[in-house]
This record gives structure tokens, C-alpha cells and sequence, in this order.
């Protein structure tokens, strides 16, 4: 049996996360790199029938004037990550790739993003409908042109502002009708969104952004067979307080404040700088230990753009807490780690498990996704290893036909 050719479409191509994945997917094809970091490369997932590295073409869209080698040698130089044997290694494969990314747009992005935008092609679409033909365009033809049997479509940009949504975002005619009025009613993330299911494609929004999370894209998913997955990859900082928070719940200790202050220097943290984008970001990380616990106690989350830290965030973690007779208690964590080498293997990941949903003809929400997002998308779980069991009961039902 032959085996597919698939397509991962990034969009933020060339940011961080999207070169990271691409590097990591040249270097995981060609040997030169084990499979550390890859949840899909763990014994669970033995027997299913997922993608292999070397089954994958990659491309994308970007707004900036900049190309996988480009951002990969940055990061090299900046943040000192990388092995330049695999980056040499890799160079001819990621050159190929970068023949693949495409101008994306800006239209309903916000302003701080529109500043980063380098490609006079960005601010082409003159309406929302216009730049989703012109995604669903560009789709199309990286498809054709590679001779692929799948595209799972990967949203790693940065993060856009909060979007209010209401009743045209209800319903699928309701969204239409706005949208063919030439109506400013969905943000950039959702105009890929859009693209993407009304092709068929898988689509996962790695991001805060609103991207598919809505009635009127969850029904036009279910109608077009495609399947979603998000949202805001949860990497770092969320990722313990979902790994301890369960704790304090179990041995029955009360929670009275969680602070969390994060500080990192790349260009999502620069993007975050701006308190509109940032108020997205604090809004996915801040719910989730009342999700856990079951009571609110007083949190507090900042984000701080610190230039020289480049890519490394770090997140230190102050917990006050009661515990046997009315004794108050502090535990604090720091935890360090390179915001791209953390986000781009879930990437991958994500985009194997959606590749495969869609294959066994599933269709919508992907809840067992869960535990690789801060705010999953149709999951109200938010304690880590409870939404890891429902990864491996899928699996489990998976192999089991």
C-alpha cells in the first residue's frame, strides 16, 4: 500500500513554533533527532496508524518577509538552541518548504500584528469574503502542486485580540449573508478558519485567537467532514498549574491566591506587549485552576515583554495556601523553558492525531485534543491527567476498530 503524501499548512509560517515544527519534521524524516517531545511517539500510541515525518510537505502563510532558514538561524544565534548539524542537515529541505509559504492577510487582525506585516500582499483583500477565496487559493494549489492526499491546516500566529462574537456568528447562513455584504465579522484567525473547513480540512488553533470556536464554523465543520481542534497550545506555565492544581485538590488543601509572572523576549512576547492582544492570552491562562479546584481563589497572571530573554520564558509561580489547622503555606515554582521548543512537537502531534480523526471519518470538535490546550475547545476539564485519560480511552477505541 502506498503510503499518503500530506500536507501541514501553518499559518504564521515562519514564526517561532512554525520553523521550529518544520525544522523538527526535516530533522525527524532524516535521523537526526529522536523522537523526545512527541506525546505521539509515546507507547500509547503504538499500532496507530499516524503519519510519519517523512509523509510530510509543509507550508504556509506569513505576513512577514522571512523564510524557515531565516528565523531557525535567529533562533540559533539568539537563543543558542539547535544543533548546527541538524540545521545544516536540514538547510536544502527547509529552502524547498519555504517555496510554499504565501503572503497571508491582515484583515481583522488588529493593529499591533498589522505592524509586523512586511508583504504588500497582506492588505490585498479589500473584504473578508475576498480573503478567504484567496487562502482557500493558496490551499488549493500547495495541494495540487505537491500531489497530496491530505492538508491539515495549523494556526501557530500570534495572538490576535479578543473578539466579541454574536448572533451572526450563530449560524452558518447568518455568517454568510454578512460575509457577502462585505461585513467586518471575523478576525484574521477566523477568515483561515473558515478557508480551511470550507475545503474539508482538519484545522487546529494552536493560538488564543478566536479561529473556529463558534456555532457557525462547529456546523459548517460537521457539514464540509472536517474536524477542529484548539485552543492556545498549553506549553509551559498553564501546563503545571494543570499538573499541580490536582494536587492541592486531592490532599484537600484549600487554595487562597496563585500568582503567575511571565516574562520572555520573542516576537509573541512583543506582540503581547500591546494590553489589547495580551488580555486574550490572560483570559486562557487565568481560568484554569478554579476549572480544577472547583472555587475561584484570587489568581492573578502578567506577561511581561523582556527584549534580551529572546526566546526563553520564564514563569515563576507564587501559591498561597491553607492547609491542617487553619496553617497558611507557600509553594513556588520556576519554570524555564524555550517557548518554541515547547510548542512546536505538540504542533506536530496535533497535526498527526487531527490527520488521523479525519481519515477514520470523524467529524467536528475533537474533545479528546484536551490536554494539549489551555481553553480546549467543547471540554470544561481542565485538570491535565483526567483530560490525558481521554486521549488514551480514545486511543484505546481507536485500535480497537
Amino acid at each position: 500500500m502506498t503510503t499518503p503524501r500530506v500536507g501541514l499548512w501553518l499559518i504564521g509560517a515562519c514564526g517561532g513554533v512554525g520553523s521550529t515544527a518544520t525544522l523538527g519534521l526535516a530533522a525527524l524524516a532524516r535521523g537526526l533527532t529522536d523522537t523526545t517531545s512527541l506525546v505521539t511517539a509515546l507507547p500509547l500510541f503504538d499500532g496507530l496508524d499516524l503519519d510519519g515525518p517523512a509523509a510530510f510537505v509543509v507550508g504556509g502563510h506569513e505576513i512577514r518577509k522571512a523564510g524557515f532558514r531565516q528565523t531557525v538561524r535567529e533562533l540559533h544565534e539568539r537563543s543558542n538552541v539547535f544543533d548546527a548539524a541538524t540545521i545544516a542537515g536540514c538547510d536544502e529541505q527547509l529552502a524547498e518548504w519555504e517555496a510554499n509559504v504565501r503572503p497571508g492577510t491582515v484583515l481583522g487582525a488588529g493593529s499591533t500584528i498589522g505592524k509586523l506585516a512586511e508583504h504588500a500582499e497582506t492588505r490585498k483583500a479589500a473584504t473578508p469574503r475576498a480573503a478567504i477565496d484567496q487562502i482557500k487559493g493558496d490551499i488549493s494549489a500547495f495541494k495540487t502542486t505537491h500531489k497530496l492526499d491530505h492538508v491539515v491546516v495549523v494556526n501557530v500566529s500570534s495572538t490576535e485580540p479578543p473578539f466579541e462574537t454574536g448572533a451572526v456568528h450563530e449560524s452558518l447562513a447568518a455568517l454568510d449573508k454578512a460575509l457577502d455584504a462585505g461585513e467586518a465579522v471575523l478576525p484574521a484567525s477566523s477568515l483561515y478558519a473558515y478557508a480551511a473547513i470550507d475545503l474539508g480540512l482538519p484545522f487546529i488553533n494552536f493560538t488564543p485567537s478566536l479561529g473556529a470556536t463558534f456555532p457557525a464554523l462547529e456546523a459548517m465543520a460537521v457539514a464540509r467532514k472536517s474536524v477542529l481542534g484548539g485552543k492556545d497550545g498549553k506549553t509551559g506555565e498553564t501546563l503545571l498549574k494543570t499538573v499541580l492544581a490536582p494536587m492541592f485538590a486531592h490532599r484537600n488543601w484549600r487554595i487562597l491566591s496563585w500568582v503567575g509572572h511571565n516574562i520572555f523576549g520573542n516576537r509573541d512576547g512583543l506582540v503581547l506587549d500591546d494590553p489589547v492582544n495580551k488580555a486574550s492570552k490572560i483570559k486562557t491562562k487565568d481560568q484554569v485552576i478554579s476549572g480544577v479546584v472547583g472555587y475561584k481563589p484570587q489568581t492573578l497572571v502578567s506577561i511581561e515583554y523582556i527584549e534580551s530573554l529572546d526566546d526563553w520564558k520564564t514563569a515563576w509561580n507564587h501559591i498561597h495556601y491553607k492547609g491542617f489547622l487553619g496553617t497558611k503555606m507557600i509553594m513556588q515554582v520556576i519554570w524555564q523553558g524555550c517557548d518554541s521548543l515547547l510548542a512546536a512537537p505538540l504542533v506536530l502531534d496535533l497535526a498527526r492525531l487531527a490527520l488521523f480523526a479525519q481519515r477514520r471519518g470523524e467529524v467536528g470538535v475533537l474533545e479528546h485534543l484536551a490536554c494539549f490546550f489551555k481553553n480546549p475547545h467543547g471540554v470544561q476539564v481542565h485538570d491535565f491527567f483526567e483530560q490525558f485519560m481521554m486521549l488514551g480511552e480514545y486511543v484505546a477505541k481507536a485500535k480497537g476498530g
